[in-house]
């Protein structure tokens, strides 16, 4: 599989069997899937998400939304727990392009990614049992 670093966006081929033992970037020596959500953000956003082998489940948030805020543990609580998914965020004030590519019409979003293609979306905030319950549905029904 191929994994993009976080930290430095280099590509790193990590066999599948690999994925559960904490693998490292083969440039900056960072962790390839931290267990806490990454940043996404206008720049790097291309190059991780169509590079990476991994499903990506983004939260679309913002500073001023209150249930953004609520769901932001949950979210990180659940990240911790799926070492073959990688977990990232993406501010929609911060960035407006990516905002308006997802077509948010509210926050917090949550999109299910494979490469470019979208999987699932959720709008609304969500606890860390309903969130694992959603993204296990989805992982199941995928090839």
């Amino acid at each position: 599989m191929i994994i993009v670093c976080p930290e430095c966006l280099a590509k790193n081929r990590v066999p599948e069997d690999k994925l559960t033992a904490n693998p490292a970037c083969g440039q900056c020596h960072q962790a390839l899937i931290p267990l806490v959500p990454i940043e996404l953000n206008e720049q790097n956003f291309s190059q991780f998400v169509t590079h990476s082998d991994l499903p990506i489940l983004i939260d679309l948030w913002a500073d001023w939304c209150g249930p953004c805020k609520m769901m932001a543990p949950h979210f990180a609580t659940v990240a911790k727990q799926y070492p073959n998914v990688v977990f990232a965020k993406i501010d929609t004030e911060a960035n407006p392009r990516l905002s308006s590519a997802f077509h948010v019409r509210s926050i917090p979003t949550l999109v299910l990614m494979n490469k470019s293609n979208e999987i699932a979306r959720m709008s609304g905030a969500l606890r860390s049992s309903e969130l694992q319950k959603w993204l296990d549905q989805q992982l199941n029904t995928q090839p």
